[in-house]
């Protein structure tokens, strides 16, 4: 590759999103104008751009834990099947106007129910509203898949009551489960009656772990609790050594971790946010790939990262020289890691996105 990834470029290639969160998403207009609606006078401003400014500023903290702190406006204006279809029918535009052709949403219905919904209201009319962007995506050119993980929050005590939600949604659009939230002092071991529950029902589930917390949190999503997936897991590089000459020794976690072929849901942007790693420059990706870990990449809250799939490719491009064949591969990791079923995965590799990279490629 002769020629610099621009991001205009890397803004026409298929991407495939594993990690997105819902309600890290919203469009700051709406945010705003929903509030009016509802009059939910607690937004820190009362314009797009300075509110745009303060999810930015305020996720950039250093910690987990006050990274999730502005969730609460984007979630409070999140309470009526009115204002869930907009923000999900609204997702699927965005990321259908990034070139995303398939991209796993997740979000936890539990933080949803203040107004009254039930929980099967509130996940009902997320799915609408995905189904309704998908098809207004199509109509415009932009075919684009979009499923549902439905997450239950890792310190409260509801996970088992999420986990038969995504079965009971199984086949309306959920495909899988997640835990998320401070994973200090929330270990995955507190969930095991969920994820039993999940591999009981020969259903998936992917594990916030090894983002805010080191490789015990990884160790436990693995060995006790069975994840099919990470999210983020960018913690197992502790258990990696590079030699002076750059060759690497996998300790027994990585190298489980490697063999097995566990994919990891990687959020540059919001990785350095958190403080999981302090720069793009320094993240451990690049030696993930190199190493032929499972590597995928995502944006994980596109509010507060202020960011898309496209912006996410471009910033490792700037800091390893990645090329289109390394995007190619990172998107088809992707691809071949999702929920949906296998014939499913094949058809969008194979008729979607090879065919297209193939033209970037020339």
């Amino acid at each position: 590759m002769t020629t610099p990834l621009t991001p205009e470029m890397i803004g026409r290639a298929p991407k495939a999103l594993l990690h997105d969160h819902l309600d890290g998403g919203l469009r700051p207009a709406t945010v705003l104008d929903i509030a009016g609606q509802i009059g939910y006078d607690g937004l820190p401003s009362t314009d797009e751009a300075g509110l745009a400014e303060f999810f930015r500023t305020a996720a950039h903290s250093g910690s987990l834990v006050r990274y999730l702190e502005p969730f609460a406006h984007t979630v409070a204006v999140m309470q009526t099947p009115e204002s869930l279809h907009r923000v999900a029918f609204e997702c699927v535009e965005d990321l259908a106007a990034d070139n995303v052709v398939y991209a796993e949403v997740r979000f936890a219905p539990e933080l949803h129910i203040d107004g009254g919904l039930s929980l099967d209201a509130v996940v009902d009319a997320v799915l609408a509203g995905f189904a309704d962007g998908e098809k207004a995506a199509a109509a415009d050119g932009r075919p684009i898949v979009v499923r549902c993980l439905v997450t239950a929050m890792r310190h409260a005590a509801r996970s088992r009551e999420i986990a038969a939600l995504a079965i009971r949604f199984r086949d309306k659009g959920v495909v899988g489960f997640d835990i998320a939230g401070a994973e200090a002092g929330y270990p995955p071991t507190r969930h095991l009656d969920a994820f039993e529950y999940m591999r009981s029902n020969n259903a998936r589930f992917t594990i916030h772990a090894g983002e805010a917390f080191g490789l015990p949190s990884i160790h436990e999503a693995l060995a006790y609790c069975g994840a099919d997936r990470l999210g983020h897991g960018v913690r197992i590089v502790d258990d990696i050594e590079v030699a002076p000459d750059g060759t690497a020794r996998l300790g027994p976690l990585a190298a489980i971790l490697r063999d097995k072929r566990i994919p990891l849901e990687l959020c540059p942007s919001s990785n350095v946010q958190t403080g999981a790693v302090t720069s793009i420059g320094s993240h451990p990706f690049d030696l993930l790939a190199r190493l032929r870990f499972r590597v995928t990449v995502n944006t994980d809250n596109r509010l507060m990262s202020d960011t898309t799939m496209s912006q996410e490719m471009a910033r490792l491009v700037d800091a390893f020289g990645y090329g289109w064949s390394d995007l190619e591969r990172f998107t088809i990791n992707a691809m071949k890691s999702a929920f949906i079923h296998f014939d499913e995965r094949l058809a969008i590799i194979d008729e979607v996105i090879k065919p297209r990279y193939a033209v970037l490629i020339g």
